[in-house]
């Protein structure tokens, strides 16, 4: 699922712009331009900002391709050492749902977290689907 560039969290209207000057309104766009390290990195260089802030854009368009991961989810996953869809793949669904709970629970993040069941769903779409980045 490909969502807007200026949904993704961490994008500001400086790098929102430079982006859009560059042809890339889209998560998926944005995947395509960072796919490598080298990509990233000319990426950043045209944006006129660190590779860091690019790699964390990249992360967020990789989990914006599990349906049902945007917003506040993606927040959540994050907290919980998430930020990638092949982190996500690796994850043992009982033991996400619980720091997820309790990550919400102290930050009050969403009123309504993700089930047991929807994080399984997640981590099954992510094990599925083809690396989006390399590292």
């Amino acid at each position: 699922m490909s969502v807007a560039i200026n949904e993704l969290k961490g994008s500001t209207d400086v790098v929102i712009n430079a982006l859009k000057a560059q042809g890339i309104t889209y998560s998926h766009e944005l995947l395509e331009a960072t796919r490598t390290p080298s990509d990233r990195k000319k990426l950043a260089s045209l944006l006129e900002t660190d590779v860091s802030v690019v790699l964390e854009l990249a992360n967020r368009a990789d989990l914006s391709r599990i349906h049902g991961v945007g917003g506040v989810y993606s927040d959540l996953l994050e907290e919980a050492g998430v930020d990638t869809v092949k982190e996500l793949a690796r994850r043992v669904p009982e033991n996400l749902f619980a720091k997820v709970i309790e990550i919400n629970t102290h930050k009050q993040l969403t009123h309504r977290p993700p089930t047991l069941e929807q994080l399984s769903g997640f981590i099954e779409q992510a094990r599925h689907l083809p690396a989006g980045l390399d590292y």
